[in-house]
């Protein structure tokens, strides 16, 4: 009987402590320090530290797959296209619920898109909707065929049509949580992807949390925590400390140390961006701004500016000169053009021949946060501003919260600014139109932020966008891009590679071309 009871005592005993032991095991957190977001509506957001947020929230019909910019089906399980090219028949996938428990189906699809290109639908008013005019104008209707079928139309032949469906101006919206929003709606999100939004507080975190009742395979993280640090080198300290598990951009002076720390791993491959120096050559009625309405003052600040020593200086090595608006990893890409050379002598000459022989006054505007393309905008603006002072161009350094600064130069309101580009879809035409186009030049929406209207960049642009043989559509962005470098509206800095730091527990971290940061993949091991 004793024996009897010590055993039942014991068997209590065992599972009181995995009754314990189960009720005090944490959930799995992930704390990724970046900066800030502008807004989470996946439609209505221009900017990368968005859309690392929206990532991992929303989901589109199609998507790339992972680590590649090859476009595989995604809600979309099939699709077909009409021999003209103009009618797409995308198959929906079934079964698949939003975050707020409403079901994905073709109304959904539908409210997606109809409520950026319909300026009669009762949700446009509450966005701007610039990639739809970047990348999307050619989409003429979307419609409903039955609950799992949808017909898009474009009104003419458009070849990076199926990747462009891959960016996140595609990805697929609740309508119910957009109507119970309103134009709260982009800082409450509802997808169908991985992770469910929790919190937004600005300027301090974004909290998600595993979708319980996704679709596909489950996140092996249970919370997912965008922790806003501006700083690189405060990033990295974080890192150091045990604070966060991972983070973006990581200032080049630091890597070495990174590099010799046991506890970091660092993720690197080049990227398909871009850094640049825009010159506004201006919008208003009286013709261009001066002097940047001027080929010869343009001309003149690329000359000027010594890209090799801010490169080897300022990148360490992370980048690459560019000469170009598309980086050389990228199709199309014109190899033949030679770089405008660092002369100060020649700047000045042209400077002279402009009417400007003393050099000018003007401001240089710069980001607050880094980028993919620009580790530290703050240093290569001192940079440049004193390889301008030395030609007798005084330029003063502005800069601006970053929603702003991004609103502001939209506008037009910069004389010169630094920005930059990482690629959405692997196409030439996602920088040559969306960026120099006079189309992407509408002040207040602009993504053409020179403000650079060359009618024949524009005819080549449109001409490459239906040519479905790729070596003519290289031919033509060849031309294209002859065309815009001597015209010069911008300096093209430098292509960055694409540089992430994890703790060396974090695994399946995938890095994409386009820069797209996806953490379903990723676990913590202790």
């Amino acid at each position: 009987m004793k024996k009897l009871l010590s055993l039942l005592v014991a068997v209590i005993l065992v599972t009181s402590i995995f009754a314990g032991c189960k009720q005090t095991a944490q959930p799995v957190t992930l704390v990724f320090a970046k900066s800030d977001a502008v807004e989470l509506d996946p439609a209505d957001v221009t900017d990368g530290e968005s859309v690392t947020v929206i990532d991992n929230i929303f989901e589109g019909l199609v998507r790339y797959k992972p680590g590649t910019t090859e476009v595989e089906p995604w809600l979309a399980t099939s699709w077909d296209v009409s021999s003209d090219g103009l009618e797409w028949t995308f198959h929906l996938r079934q079964g698949v619920k939003f975050q707020d428990g409403t079901p994905f189906n073709a109304d959904a699809v539908v409210f997606s898109y109809e409520s950026q290109r319909d300026k009669e639908h009762p949700f446009h008013k509450y966005g701007k909707w610039e990639y739809w005019q970047w990348c999307f104008s050619e989409i003429s209707k979307t419609e409903k065929v039955d609950d799992y079928t949808v017909k898009i139309v474009l009104d003419h032949p458009f070849a990076p049509f199926l990747s462009t469906m891959a960016m996140f101006t595609a990805f697929i919206v609740s309508p119910t949580n957009c109507e119970k929003w309103g134009d709260q709606w982009f800082s409450h999100p509802v997808g169908t992807g991985p992770f469910s939004f929790v919190e937004w507080v600005k300027g301090d975190h974004i909290t998600l949390e595993k979708y319980a009742d996704y679709w596909g395979e489950k996140p092996k993280i249970d919370k997912l925590i965008f922790k806003v640090i501006d700083d690189p080198s405060q990033r990295l300290l974080a890192l150091q400390k045990g604070e966060v598990d991972g983070i973006e951009y990581p200032n080049p002076d630091d890597l070495p140390t990174i590099e010799k720390d046991p506890n970091l791993q660092i993720l690197s491959e080049p990227g398909l961006n871009v850094g640049y120096l825009a010159m506004n050559m201006g919008t208003d009625t009286k013709g261009f701004q001066k002097p940047f309405g001027d080929v010869r003052v343009r001309q003149a600040v690329n000359y000027a500016i010594n890209k090799q020593a801010i490169v080897d200086q300022l990148y360490k090595g992370t980048a690459v000169v560019a000469k170009n608006p598309i980086p050389p990893t990228l199709w199309g890409y014109n190899d033949e053009i030679q770089d405008y050379e660092y002369n100060p002598t020649k700047a000045k000459e042209l400077l002279k021949e402009a009417g400007y022989p003393n050099g000018f006054k003007t401001q240089l505007w710069a980001m607050p946060v880094s980028r993919p393309y620009m580790f530290d905008p703050q240093k290569i603006a001192v940079a440049i501003q004193a390889d301008l002072k030395a030609v007798g161009i005084d330029a003063e350094i502005v800069t601006y919260d970053w929603s702003t600064y991004l609103q502001k130069t939209e506008n037009g309101e910069h004389p010169m600014a630094l920005l930059g580009w990482t690629a959405d879809y692997a196409d030439p035409d996602d920088f040559l139109y969306v960026l120099l186009d006079s189309d992407a030049a509408t002040v207040g929406t602009a993504g053409n932020i020179a403000f650079y209207r060359n009618p024949q960049v524009h005819e080549l642009n449109l001409k490459a966008q239906i040519e479905t043989d790729q070596e003519k559509r290289i031919e033509i962005y060849k031309q294209v891009q002859e065309i815009i470098h001597n015209d010069a509206p911008w300096v093209p800095l430098a292509h960055a590679k694409q540089i992430l730091v994890f703790k060396n527990s974090v695994k399946g971290f995938v890095l994409y071309p386009t820069g797209d940061y996806h953490f379903d993949t990723v676990s913590i091991s202790k």
